[in-house]
């Protein structure tokens, strides 16, 4: 039996948290409202730091590791990306990393566990032999999702306190995954793919959270941003045989799909190749564009990355060039 049930994370140490399962917050009316140049709730960056970190007044930044150190005997992988954090029984944490690199050169994921007083405990690899892990998402259930960002790329579950084997999902379809969410009301995931003509995808699982079954769909996004799901006839093709994304002709194309987020029944997700913040609302099937930047130009978000969103709705995104900054869109969709 390959599913990693809630008794056995609770048994190895990692246990998700609530808020993992989205905000119980009322959708602002003001949803897609486009966001703009503003000004940061946080105050003016100031000069680096010592580690080279420009931030805003009253925070400090501490490096966790870095590429090729000695991480508590563990020697951390190189070209770090998507990452998450869990909580563990003794109050302490553990933080999942991919590594956006070669099996050969030790790619895959790694994870480092926490003392409740926040030093490092241990660090060690949850999932090995994979190639080019990117980004991904946790779940409610307290599993990593680790995708694989090339044409055979799959989706790997795994346990972040490494005590369980990680398990490949192919019902999550083979292909250039970027990230994955969970909509934990209708118990559905997501998935973004970082090509520039990627679907946006959506799976519903045969047993709800085991993922080795399920309906692979892509979207369809008519005029008035209705969206319509289709099935991908083979989620799971070989190298001689179509590709996901081309699978359905009438699928709606996004250029360069990367971070997803769900946060109150609502999914957010960016596109590289055209700078855009999406927001896909599950219960009305409506996508609307929240950020572009060709919109909004004089905006300090000149390009998008990873997504989250925090408690208070604040959306977060990871600029992924230039500075290598972290850009903020506030609930009055101020940038």
């Amino acid at each position: 039996m390959d599913r990693i049930s809630r008794r056995q994370l609770i048994v190895s140490g990692a246990l998700a948290a609530g808020a993992l399962a989205g905000s119980p917050r009322l959708l602002r009316e003001a949803l897609a409202a486009p966001a703009r140049a503003g000004a940061s709730p946080y105050g003016p960056l100031g000069p680096p730091d010592a580690n080279g970190l420009m931030l805003p007044p009253g925070f400090s930044s501490r490096e966790i590791a870095r590429g090729l150190s000695d991480v508590s005997g563990y020697p951390w992988p190189v070209f770090p990306d998507g990452q998450s954090t869990f909580p563990t029984r003794d109050g302490g944490w553990i933080l999942v990393t991919n590594s956006e690199s070669l099996s050969i050169s030790g790619a895959g994921t790694s994870a480092i566990r926490f003392k409740p007083n926040g030093d490092i405990d241990s660090a060690y690899r949850i999932l090995a032999g994979t190639n080019l892990n990117c980004a991904g998402g946790g779940t409610p259930w307290g599993t990593w999702l680790s995708c694989e960002e090339h044409d055979g790329g799959l989706v790997w579950e795994c346990d972040p306190a490494g005590k369980l084997a990680a398990q490949p999902r192919p019902a999550l379809g083979v292909f250039n995954h970027e990230a994955a969410a969970v909509d934990p009301q209708r118990q559905q995931l997501y998935l973004t793919e970082d090509k520039p003509d990627g679907g946006f995808y959506r799976l519903t699982p045969v047993a709800y959270p085991d993922l080795s079954e399920g309906l692979l769909e892509v979207a369809v996004v008519a005029a008035d941003g209705s969206v319509s799901w289709r099935e991908v006839p083979n989620p799971a093709p070989t190298p001689v045989e179509p590709p996901t994304r081309q699978q359905v002709p009438e699928m709606t194309r996004f250029d360069g799909g990367e971070g997803i987020w769900h946060d109150g029944g609502v999914l957010y997700f960016t596109t590289k190749g055209d700078k855009r913040v999406w927001a896909y609302n599950a219960a009305t099937g409506i996508l609307e564009v929240l950020y572009d930047h060709a919109a909004a130009p004089d905006a300090s978000l000149d390009a998008v990355d990873n997504i989250t969103v925090s408690v208070a709705g604040v959306i977060f995104v990871d600029v992924a060039g230039g500075n290598i900054e972290v850009g903020v869109i506030t609930p009055e969709r101020d940038v």
